[in-house]
């Protein structure tokens, strides 16, 4: 095992993808330089990346002022600004993808959280995505809401690479699975060649603690206290159990054959929000071959500096992850109620991320115009 923790986990089999874009980063070079010197090899985005992006800094005046010029409303400016900083991404990792044999080098796009529970918008939105990037490495991001789940099946049906995002249970996860499998199954029928269409599954992981540390402070029992921080691990732990046991059988064997692959997790929301628990945590504990982890950069630096790679750390404790959830339940925490309110909240979250994104430039072609 590599003593460089970020190195170390790229041994261990875990895909170190940077949960950031920004139009900044690419003509800077930050993300070249993060490509060559900690092991990055791909990019996530969502609505509330790219509302930061935009707020700040004049790295997308000159496209804003061309745009302006040529009478975009606000939603198109949005679509062509967010397009080009991933196809420009896409176009940065596509030696790594090529390399990977598409495995990474991947870059991910949202679909507009305002169609998160619209099924046929969300599959429309998808495919014109898809079209605008034009890049083989680009990821479309569906969210796994109930109505997203049939989208998730005939996007990939088409062809298409998807990141299914904001998956918080066990039992949604499964879900989720299967709506992959059937839609690979179909791409097959419809005669995609199953060696191009890959797909992650973004399992979120500090969301959970904080949601269900917030109600076992709220209870104040030794009992409860004693569960603190021990959730979202837990839940990813089961997470994998459940990817292992969905990825064997003579239902995935006869499409592996094919030449799929397999729906990777991928570790999303790593970043701590605790200041009581290490900020590596979510790396450190999630160490497991055949994944992705997702990190903000002050979570890779933190890595790079003193995480504590150890090896498969999530193989074979299932039933400890499944004591944790036993134990939750008795103290009287409704996990039910958690993940509908932390699925929610994450579709709210994004769906106001949009609108900021969407209110920066409707302001900035209105100054471009003054």
């Amino acid at each position: 095992m590599s003593t460089n923790p970020l190195a170390a986990l790229s041994d261990a089999g875990v895909s170190i993808w940077l949960d950031d874009l920004s139009r900044e980063r690419l003509n800077t070079g930050n993300l070249a330089g993060l490509i060559a010197d900690q092991h990055v090899v791909g990019v996530t985005t969502n609505p509330t990346i790219f509302a930061a992006a935009l707020a700040k800094g004049s790295a997308y005046d000159e496209q804003v002022r061309e745009l302006a010029a040529r009478g975009a409303d606000t939603d198109a400016a949005v679509r062509e600004i967010t397009t080009t900083d991933v196809r420009n991404a896409c176009d940065l990792f596509r030696d790594i993808y090529t390399a990977t044999d598409g495995v990474d080098g991947r870059v991910s796009i949202e679909v507009d959280p305002r169609l998160a529970n619209d099924t046929e918008a969300t599959v429309a939105e998808a495919l014109d995505l898809a079209k605008a990037v034009d890049r083989p490495n680009l990821l479309v991001k569906i969210p796994a809401t109930v109505e997203g789940l049939p989208a998730i099946t005939r996007v990939l049906a088409e062809g298409i690479s998807v990141n299914v995002t904001l998956i918080f249970s066990v039992e949604r996860y499964r879900h989720v699975m299967e709506a992959f499998v059937a839609g690979l199954e179909q791409a097959k029928a419809n005669g995609h060649d199953l060696r191009g269409i890959h797909s992650v599954a973004s399992f979120f992981v500090s969301r959970v603690d904080s949601e269900i540390d917030k109600r076992l402070d709220a209870l104040d029992t030794p009992a409860a206290t004693a569960l603190r921080g021990k959730a979202a691990i837990a839940n990813a732990v089961l997470a994998y159990a459940a990817y292992q046991e969905t990825f064997a059988g003579e239902r995935w064997e006869a499409l592996a054959a094919e030449g799929a692959r397999a729906q990777r997790p991928l570790w999303a929301s790593t970043g701590v929000k605790d200041p009581q628990y290490s900020d590596t945590r979510y790396v450190d504990q999630l160490v497991v071959a055949d994944t992705v982890n997702t990190m903000p950069e002050k979570t890779l630096h933190a890595v790079a500096d003193h995480g504590k790679i150890e090896g498969d750390a999530v193989t074979g404790r299932a039933a400890e992850a499944q004591e944790v959830f036993d134990g939750l339940v008795e103290v009287g925490i409704d996990l039910d109620d958690v993940f509908v309110v932390l699925e929610t909240e994450g579709v709210d979250k994004f769906e106001k991320s949009w609108a900021e994104l969407l209110d920066t430039v409707t302001g900035q072609l209105d100054q471009a115009k003054a």
